[in-house]
């Protein structure tokens, strides 16, 4: 066999084992950028819950971490509080749009969970669920619909 010969087989070869290679090592390669990129939007929106929290704590005297509404609040106290539900709001829709997905993977799934329960756990208020109202105007129609139905099966379940 000649060299030119085994140059000839050499890239049969390559054409037979390397290219389907190469092909499923992009494959993998884009699938672990994507899972990847996921992870960052999530880490992302959670430094921003968190955010928000902080911007709970300090404002303390609104009540918002205790799920019953206390004693009355002045017309000062109302505006602060509808401007954190609006923030909030804000960040849900911002998960929704970013994470949520019709289709979505097991991990895709176990992100959407979690701002699921986060929004679970808000929509059980009274008072939140009230100023959702307002605050869903002109919001993206897919989120409007979620929270909105996740507001609804809070409010037959109950505090």
């Amino acid at each position: 066999m000649s060299g030119l010969e085994w140059l000839e087989a050499a890239s049969y070869l390559v054409t037979i084992v390397g290219f389907p290679l190469a092909i499923g090592v992009f494959i993998y390669d884009r699938r672990r950028d994507r899972q990847t990129d996921e992870e960052e939007i999530f880490l992302r929106l959670a430094d921003e819950y968190a955010d928000f929290m902080r911007l709970v704590i300090d404002n303390a005297d609104l009540h918002l971490l205790s799920p019953a509404v206390k004693g009355e609040l002045s017309e000062d106290q109302l505006e602060r509080k509808h401007a954190l539900f609006a923030i909030l709001v804000s960040l849900f829709e911002r998960a929704y749009v970013l994470v949520y997905e019709d289709d979505m993977n097991r991990q895709q799934a176990r992100l959407w969970q979690s701002w699921a329960d986060y929004m679970t756990e808000w929509c059980q208020r009274e008072d939140f669920r009230a100023a959702l109202s307002t605050l869903l105007s002109g919001e993206d129609p897919g989120f409007v619909a979620t929270i909105r139905e996740i507001a609804e099966m809070a409010a037959r379940k109950g505090p």
